[in-house]
This record gives structure tokens, C-alpha cells and sequence, in this order.
């Protein structure tokens, strides 16, 4: 007897939800295309670095970039510098910081409007214990870290976008 209350209130729960405008961020309905669609339509350019070829190479990926007609291009232009966070003589490690800032702009090809513009970033530490190779390859995860960081965030802040300012056919 116990389970019929239990049992009352999630129907009520799911009734109550239902009625919400609540909808995912990349679904898609019968009146509009889903975010998901529209990324396919955003092209992005070739950079010149190569922490920019990380961060356009996973949001390709991840946004299937490119594969549609492309409506939109982003363009990306990343920063990167290294900063000592820890620096002590003894013992002889010293702690760095990789700071990756990109400042991105999402353009409409059709009009050439500027439809989004912002700056994101990320830092990724890591030790230097003066073993030049070892000190090279945490460098590299550190930077590779930072720009799998960075581009999460921006096809979030994208698909934002495009979720609560839907295109016009």
C-alpha cells in the first residue's frame, strides 16, 4: 500500500514536467531545427598554431563542423602563454602554468553579421624537473589539456547560442 502514494506522485511529478517549456539543448522538434543541426553548418577556418588546430580539430568533431552547407564560420584566435606558478631552488622543481585564452567570433555568411563574439579560457599546471624530454611532454598534455578544455566550453557557449536565437530559414 505504501507504493501507490509513491507511485501517485511521480505520475503527478511527470504530468507537471511535461507541461514545462523545458527542452534539451541539442534536441531538435517538428517546428525547428535542433542545435545539433545547425553546428554541422559552421565552418572553421584553418589556424595558423597549433594549439588552434587542437581546439579546431575537437570542435569539428564534436560539432560534426563542416558537414552541412556552411551557413556560419568561427573564427578562433588563441593565446598562449607560460607562467611560473612555483619556483623553488630546492628542491629543484619548478611548478608552470599553460594560460590558453581564445577570442572567438561567430559570423553569418549570408549577411556577414557578427551574431556572437567573446573570449574564453583555461589553465592547465604541470611540474618541470629538469629532464628535457619529460619536461617537453608535460608541457604538450598541459597545452593539449588546456585546449580540450577550451573548446568544450566554446561549442557549449555556440550551441547556447544558436538554442535561444534559432535561425531563420
Amino acid at each position: 500500500m505504501r507504493k501507490a502514494p509513491a507511485l501517485l506522485l511521480i505520475v503527478a511529478a511527470a504530468l507537471v514536467l511535461s507541461g514545462c517549456s523545458y527542452r534539451p539543448l541539442y534536441g531538435s522538434s517538428a517546428d525547428h531545427a535542433g542545435v545539433s543541426d545547425i553546428l554541422t553548418t559552421v565552418a572553421i577556418p584553418e589556424p595558423d598554431s597549433r594549439v588552434g588546430q587542437i581546439i579546431r580539430n575537437d570542435l569539428i568533431s564534436s560539432m560534426q563542423a563542416g558537414t552541412g552547407a556552411e551557413r556560419y564560420t568561427l573564427t578562433l584566435v588563441p593565446t598562449l602563454k607560460t607562467t611560473a606558478v612555483i619556483n623553488r631552488p630546492q628542491p629543484a622543481i619548478t611548478r608552470q602554468a599553460i594560460n590558453l585564452s581564445v577570442t572567438y567570433e561567430l559570423l553569418d555568411r549570408r549577411t556577414g553579421a557578427r551574431l556572437q563574439q567573446g573570449k574564453t579560457f583555461s589553465q592547465a599546471s604541470y611540474d618541470v624537473i629538469r629532464q628535457p624530454f619529460a619536461d617537453q611532454q608535460a608541457a604538450t598534455n598541459a597545452t593539449e589539456r588546456a585546449a580540450h578544455e577550451v573548446s568544450a566550453d566554446l561549442r557549449t557557449r555556440i550551441a547556447a547560442y544558436f538554442a535561444s536565437n534559432p535561425p531563420q530559414p
